[in-house]
């Protein structure tokens, strides 16, 4: 190694090839701390992925390979923070479908081997298995700062109505560090792969929430609640209403039906908006994926028997009350009031857009997504299924080197599949390693019916991603059926499996489907 070398901390100062000695620090920190001359604002800054998730750490783990210096910032904990929230739940797919290539190549040296391929793993399974060894690998290892909260995206010396000069300099990212220090960092380019959860979509209606829903807060609960587990004394011999025709629903309203058989007094309400539940209740004995199919043959036989209470075309006017809560909604009746000790919103989530407030984003006014992307999932026609691959020319914006990827890409579309965001990655850092061919090269083989949501969307939506759209079922205490989420499935799957009933996809099939 060169005397220049060594005083730059790098490999091979001022070259494609360069790596930092340290792996812990990105090669401009080890330059600037060396107190080199050769930092160049933007070919030396790192690429910065926001999101420490399956889809996050697999940009991570495809930037290693690439040999693309890198960072990854993850506003929880630990990598897959939001995955743990709903850790009790398991996905629809199996392990063999859970994992993206790129990743199980780094891990494969360290000794890791893939859990057993038919096992439904749960969330808790999904990150302590698999995204916590993925973090530690030395590829990664030092690379990925948790508790680090990501509060803006930018351009340095920029804002975002400034042209000249502006792909001269490098891209900004504020964060707040567990210590509540803020700093920011340069970055050659961002993947904002953060995600959805946590930003749910409100329980009133036309996208706004309800009269009285902030103050009814203490009430609410999120759309994954652990009601076996962790949980248990919230709804324990008491009322609970659940909004929302997703996956998410269904499994919070078995979960507290079987509640029900061992805790006298537990009173379950489920509200939708429509008038059917057809989609949600599926494809049964026809769904090729037999954990997924049996989630709504299940709630088919709760609502039939008595044991839930289903309310049709309900719509949140408002909420009112201290514990309990009165929940009033208009029907085609005329208003109804729903009394309930507990909310769960299973109402889907939205992407939080604030942070990127200063950079040139080009989304699609009704989902919010890639305008170029937004077409392929608009969910009025599309479910998860029906998606076409697609890749960084779709994903691109204005602003050169910023992407949105993952379940933050689809924006309120609740079509998203991992194995289509390990793609969207794959395909973004190929582009950014001047592998122009590869990155266009995509390819997503999956079946129309086979491996998405049997309800790709409703009037509240619900996300069909595992960001946080493992739309899954708790895991079983007993012998039964195994729980699962379909949109965790990250591999394509042979034409013939899953849901295959041919129905309509999206909402447009819903005046076809008022039967149930």
């Amino acid at each position: 190694m060169s005397t220049q070398d060594r005083c730059c901390g790098v490999n091979a100062c001022c070259t494609d090839a360069e790596h930092p000695v340290d792996p812990a620090v990105t090669a401009r920190q080890a330059k600037t701390d060396a107190g080199c001359g050769c930092v160049d604002d933007r070919a030396d800054a790192p690429v910065v992925v926001i999101g420490a998730g399956p889809v996050g750490l697999a940009a991570a783990a495809h930037l290693a390979e690439r040999g693309l210096d890198f960072l990854v910032l993850e506003a929880g904990g630990e990598v897959g923070a939001a995955i743990r929230e709903w850790g009790h739940v398991r996905l629809f797919s199996p392990w063999r479908y859970d994992t993206d290539a790129a990743a199980r190549r780094l891990l494969e040296p360290t000794g890791w081997t893939l859990p057993d391929p038919g096992h439904l793993p749960t969330g808790a399974e999904l990150v302590d298995r698999y995204l916590l060894p993925l973090s530690r690998v030395p590829e990664l290892d030092g690379r990925v700062r948790t508790g680090a909260r990501v509060l803006a995206v930018t351009r340095r010396g920029a804002d975002a109505t400034r042209t000249i000069g502006r792909d001269e300099r490098p891209l900004l990212v504020r964060v707040r560090e567990a210590d509540g220090t803020v700093r920011d960092i340069d970055a050659r380019a961002v993947i904002d792969a953060s995600g959805t959860w946590g930003n749910r979509n409100p329980l009133g209606h036309s996208g706004l929430p309800a009269p009285g829903e902030a103050e009814a807060a203490a009430h609410i609960s999120g759309p994954l609640p652990d009601v076996l587990g962790r949980d248990r004394d919230r709804f324990a011999g008491r009322r609970a209403l659940v909004v929302g025709m997703g996956h998410s629903a269904a499994n919070t309203l078995l979960a507290l039906a079987e509640l029900a058989e061992t805790e006298p007094g537990t009173r379950i309400t489920w509200a939708v908006r429509g008038d059917s539940v057809a989609r949600l209740y599926g494809g049964g004995d026809a769904d090729g994926l037999p954990a997924r199919g049996a989630l709504g043959t299940r709630l088919r036989e709760a609502v039939e028997a008595g044991r839930i209470d289903l309310v049709r075309g309900f719509t949140v006017a408002r909420i009112e009350g201290d514990g309990p809560v009165t929940v009033t909604g208009t029907t085609p009746d005329g208003e109804r009031a729903l009394t309930a000790d507990t909310i769960v919103a299973a109402t889907g989530f939205r992407p939080d857009l604030d942070m990127l407030r200063e950079v040139r984003v080009e989304l699609d006014p009704a989902t919010e997504a890639p305008v170029r992307l937004a077409p392929m999932i608009d969910p009025n026609f599309h479910s998860c299924g029906t998606v076409p691959p697609h890749g960084e020319s779709v994903l691109a914006h204005p602003e050169t080197g910023f992407y949105l990827a993952g379940t933050k890409s689809y924006g309120r579309a609740p079509t998203f599949l991992m194995a289509t965001g390990y793609e969207q990655v794959r395909s973004i850092v190929a582009a950014l390693a001047g592998e122009r061919e590869a990155a266009d090269a995509v390819h997503l083989d999956l079946p129309e019916t086979g491996v998405c949501s049997t309800d790709p969307v409703t009037a509240a939506p619900a996300t069909a991603d595992l960001l946080p759209g493992a739309q899954a079922e708790p895991a079983p205490r007993a012998a039964a059926e195994p729980a699962s989420s379909c949109c965790g499935t990250p591999e394509p799957v042979p034409a013939g499996v899953g849901f295959a009933t041919g129905l309509a996809h999206g909402r447009s099939g819903d005046a076809e489907r008022a039967d149930a």
